[in-house]
């Protein structure tokens, strides 16, 4: 995941171009885990994807933004959505985070594993994300803490920041904000290649008091 001169929309574009579904079409774990005990409101999903994650907000009763900076992966999202017929609940919009982020404050703000080999502002990002988070909202953010099960060498060579440096880059004013659970934590599963495998996972959820 180094940086890569290629503009990042066109990267994006690219990757979710051909025929075949990139990801598995289930919601990231930890988002269902830190999502289990909240009432629903207003969720903003930051690099949607094909839409997995605004889907099942939207199944469990949220009102989604769902933000992608790629057109191809927002129009799979919007179809997913429309073949589980949650479609109402979810609103789409096209941005690149790191020029341009979308208005209004949110009761959830979910960033899972926000990175990319194409340039992005993930420090800028991310603050905008925690500026996004309403009072009494959640902040979530999910990255990967190595490399994951079946990277290439790009990414394992890729410098993956560690909780504390994560937090640190967000700036937080530490009176506004209730630290809920800052950690890295280890994932079982099954990779691509239909093997065992273990995630590193850092998973940082924080609550906006004020």
């Amino acid at each position: 995941m180094t940086e890569s001169v290629q503009d990042a929309g066109e990267f994006w574009e690219q990757f979710y171009g051909g025929d075949e579904r990139v990801w598995s079409g289930r919601v990231n774990a930890r988002l269902a885990e830190a999502t289990a005990d909240l009432a629903p409101g207003r969720a903003l999903d930051l690099g949607c994807g094909e839409g997995a994650d605004a889907v099942w907000l939207a199944e469990d009763g949220w009102q989604v933004l769902a933000v992608d900076i790629s057109a191809n992966a927002l129009n799979r999202a919007r179809d997913a959505a429309a073949q589980r017929d949650v479609l109402s609940r979810i609103r789409f919009e096209c941005h690149d985070l790191s020029t341009s982020f979308p208005d209004g404050r949110f009761d959830l703000v979910s960033a899972q594993f926000l990175h990319s080999p194409a340039p992005l502002d993930r420090q800028t990002v991310l603050r905008r994300a925690a500026d996004a988070v309403a009072v009494g909202g959640m902040l979530l953010i999910v990255d990967h803490g190595a490399a994951p099960p079946g990277a290439g060498e790009h990414a394992r060579d890729h410098h993956f920041a560690g909780v504390a440096e994560v937090l640190a880059s967000l700036n937080l004013d530490g009176e506004n904000w209730e630290r809920i659970r800052a950690e890295q934590s280890r994932r079982a599963g099954v990779g691509r290649d239909g093997q065992p495998a273990t995630w590193i996972d850092n998973v940082i959820l924080l609550r906006r008091t004020g």
